[in-house]
């Protein structure tokens, strides 16, 4: 895939859940539009440093963040960084605003869309570390097309993210996490980072517990955890 290929929007599942309190009502009306990535039809090689700060020296991207807890935890403990989550449920998203509220973190940005299309806009090399934790594994054969993880994607997250850059991924899946290795593997613009058995069974220091996997922990389940380098060009 080059740079200028068209990236299409395929957005799969629900978009909204359970009504919101009128808290987070008025938080999505009230901060969202502040917090929101301003992307528009047409834009590329943006940097995305511009949707912060100048405090900001590096810009970290998570797909898919949920309910929000592990982008607000980095966002709180990497002041320096900026932070972009991708997140179209709408509950998730209100739920992160709740923690950019009541931290005060102004180094995070939303997009609500597609992840695939805003990376594809950004410029080369722009993004030091990406995070895709716990994601919809899709486990019917015929909606595999719907995960992240896909030759095409892949190359759009290479594409955008730094030499050297971190992506991390984690699954209670164990055929998502076959099909991530899998699809890594197959790669000469990512290394797999693990040497021992250790490495992939359990998180580092700097990795917080997100909701989804302490349910799977609940059930008996072993998460992977996948930490892949991406190569120097």
């Amino acid at each position: 895939m080059t740079s200028d290929t068209p990236v299409v929007r395929r957005l799969y599942g629900r978009r909204r859940g359970k009504a919101l309190n009128q808290t987070r009502l008025d938080l999505m009306d009230r901060l969202l539009p502040a917090v929101s990535v301003p992307l528009e039809e047409g834009d590329a090689n943006l940097d995305p440093r511009i949707w912060f700060g100048p405090s900001v020296c590096e810009v970290w991207f998570e797909v898919g963040f949920g309910k929000g807890e592990h982008l607000a935890w980095q966002a709180r403990n990497n002041p320096e960084i900026g932070f972009i989550g991708c997140e179209p449920y709408e509950n998730g998203v209100a739920g992160l605003l709740a923690e950019i509220a009541e931290h005060k973190l102004d180094n995070v940005r939303i997009w609500m869309d597609d992840a695939a299309v805003l990376l594809a806009a950004l410029r080369p090399a722009s993004i030091g570390r990406a995070f895709l934790l716990f994601p919809d594994p899709w486990p019917k054969a015929r909606h595999h097309r719907r995960r992240f993880v896909s030759h095409d994607r892949l190359d759009i997250l290479a594409r955008a993210l730094a030499d050297g850059a971190e992506f991390r991924a984690a699954t209670d899946h164990a055929d998502y996490g076959d099909w991530i290795v899998r699809h890594m593997s197959a790669r000469e613009d990512f290394e797999w980072t693990a040497e021992r058995a250790a490495d992939w069974q359990g998180r580092t220091e700097d990795w917080p517990q997100t909701r989804y996997e302490a349910k799977a922990l609940e059930k008996g389940d072993k998460p992977l955890y996948l930490r892949y380098r991406r190569m120097t060009r």
